[in-house]
């Protein structure tokens, strides 16, 4: 024991770094997954929580490929436990030094088992929308807190101070308050549509052709916000300019996924691909707003701004 505790970082190292990007990369893949068992109408697949089956906490070759798919998805979540213990134990020793990693750390791992028992919730309704949306959310938010966790790891802890004008920071967290709109209407939309992760899962009820068209307002409205928002911080060559423009991407690629999906029928695939890039949306608006402040370094006014570039490094 001894041995394992020296070896825990005792400062923000590379092991720290990589554990911070798989926590992140873990979370979105599990979204993915969670997908691929709602997609393939496996959500049923293990009929109970927190065994698969009344008698088996695994599947069983009688539960066929629905099993295999929803055991698989539980399967990740363990995993994507077990990078949250390491995310923990590597900034446990740092918790004096570096307190915001270490309350971030408790925090997202506080959320996976709150992920596990919301989803195992949803299997005993089977499959109610709300309680699915419910688990989808949270996915979202657990996204952005690691988001901020891999940002975190890379600025330090010092002082910051506002990089952007006023009226531009107002502008960001109005485009974060719309996206999150969009996000949320997207997962009612959801809810309304074919794919309710078994044959006879409960629907909300509501149009999903009407909201589909609700859906896309707060969607356009947020790519003209991102489309300020990367004009005005390139003019002005403000910090966040690269994450302005990587959110713009991400939102020229979701909004072309979501008029293809609604024109084409909704094929699987392509609804998949919407639910991934929903939480990819959340981490790159969550980056633009870690980016509207730098920190303070001893004796000059501002500290060099975290960009893109060096995030990736």
């Amino acid at each position: 024991m001894k041995r394992i505790l020296e070896w825990l970082p005792m400062s923000v190292d590379g092991r720290v770094r990589v554990i911070a990007w798989i926590y992140l990369a873990t979370q979105i893949l599990l979204v993915g997954t969670g997908g691929l068992v709602r997609l393939t109408g496996s959500g049923l697949g293990c009929p109970t929580w927190p065994r698969c089956t009344d008698g088996s906490f695994v599947n069983t070759p009688e539960m066929g490929i629905h099993g295999v798919i929803e055991f698989g998805n539980r399967l990740l979540g363990v995993v994507l436990g077990l990078v949250a213990i390491a995310a923990f134990l590597a900034v446990v020793r740092l918790r004096r030094s570096r307190p915001d990693l270490f309350r971030i750390a408790l925090l997202a791992g506080l959320g996976i088992p709150a992920q596990a028992v919301i989803g195992g919730v949803s299997v005993l309704v089977k499959l109610n929308p709300y309680v699915v949306g419910l688990h989808f959310v949270i996915s979202v938010a657990l996204v952005a807190l690691c988001t901020v966790f891999v940002f975190r790891v890379y600025t330090g802890n010092s002082p910051r101070v506002s990089a952007v004008p006023g009226w531009f920071r107002f502008l960001a967290h109005v485009t974060a308050v719309v996206i999150l709109v969009t996000i949320l209407v997207g997962i009612v939309t959801t809810g309304s549509g074919p794919h309710a992760g078994d044959a006879n899962a409960p629907r909300n009820g509501l149009d999903s052709e009407l909201l589909q068209h609700v859906h896309s307002w707060p969607a356009y409205l947020t790519l003209a916000l991102t489309i300020a928002l990367v004009i005005a911080s390139v003019a002005l060559a403000l910090p966040p300019r690269g994450w302005a423009v990587l959110l713009l991407i991400i939102e020229v690629g979701q909004v072309g996924i979501g008029l293809l999906q609604a024109n084409i029928g909704l094929p699987p695939l392509l609804v998949g691909m919407h639910m991934v890039l929903s939480c990819v949306l959340a981490a790159g608006m969550t980056a633009v707003i870690l980016n509207l402040s730098v920190p303070v370094a001893a004796g000059t006014p501002t500290a060099t701004p975290v960009t893109t570039g060096t995030a990736a490094r």
